[in-house]
């Protein structure tokens, strides 16, 4: 019993850290004080070192040899390289959803983007973009669109490259000075896949998916990241 709860506490703090890092309260590079943690969250310092570890295996935090961790940096080549990745995986599992989706995928697509505009109150809205609930709905409308996707594999690599992508699009909202037209874009891609024009459906899922990687590329936030200055162990 003990095991068992040790291990559901850190799986608390790890959602408890990622749901920081992703909304920026803990931004990229900064140091990760263990003590700290373990204080304000207010649970033993082994669940914060095995949240930590899975974490680090995730990519959200690095482990720094005899200096503890940090949030992951962010970079204009990882972000390149995770933007183009996950346009060939995503569009391989959107491509055999369309290939197999029925009238159940089709009503779950259709639901999961009705909840999303329900709560998206303009074109744009960063506000509501940057809050759990919305968030919460994106990730089940992009879940929704691959879902008749048959290949077990390439939905653990989807979502995989859909948590990492996660934290550089949550970044982009607040630099979105044109505020975009996100709500159109999923609509999009959403009519595209329904009338099964797959060509059509690649096509706007891409056009979706750069759209966030130039946001950043244009704004500071990668010009200004530098690695982390090195400091003592302080956990």
């Amino acid at each position: 019993m003990k095991t068992s709860s040790k291990l559901t506490q850190a799986e608390t703090v790890r959602h408890l850290i990622r749901a920081e890092i992703l909304d920026g309260r803990l931004p990229p590079g900064e140091k990760l004080n263990i003590r700290s943690l373990e204080g304000r969250l207010d649970v033993s310092l082994g669940a914060i070192r095995e949240a930590l570890s899975r974490l680090s295996a995730e990519g959200m935090v690095s482990a720094e040899a005899h200096r503890g961790y940090r949030v992951s940096t962010v970079s204009r080549e990882e972000l390149l390289d995770l933007t183009k990745t996950r346009i060939e995986i995503e569009s391989l599992c959107l491509s055999k959803a369309i290939s197999n989706g029925d009238v159940e995928w089709e009503t779950r697509i259709v639901g999961a983007a009705h909840r999303m505009e329900r709560l998206q109150h303009s074109a744009s809205d960063p506000v509501a973009r940057m809050g759990d609930n919305w968030n919460q709905a994106h990730g089940e409308f992009h879940e929704a669109l691959v879902s008749a996707c048959p290949s077990a594999w390439l939905h653990r690599m989807r979502m995989l490259l859909y948590e990492q992508s996660e934290r550089y699009r949550r970044l982009s909202v607040p630099l979105d000075t044109d505020q975009r037209d996100v709500r159109e874009e999923h609509r999009r891609i959403m009519d595209a896949a329904l009338r099964r024009d797959q060509a059509a459906a690649l096509q706007e899922l891409e056009k979706h998916l750069l759209a966030t990687a130039q946001i950043i590329l244009r704004s500071p936030l990668l010009q200004d990241a530098a690695p982390a200055p090195a400091d003592d162990q302080d956990d």
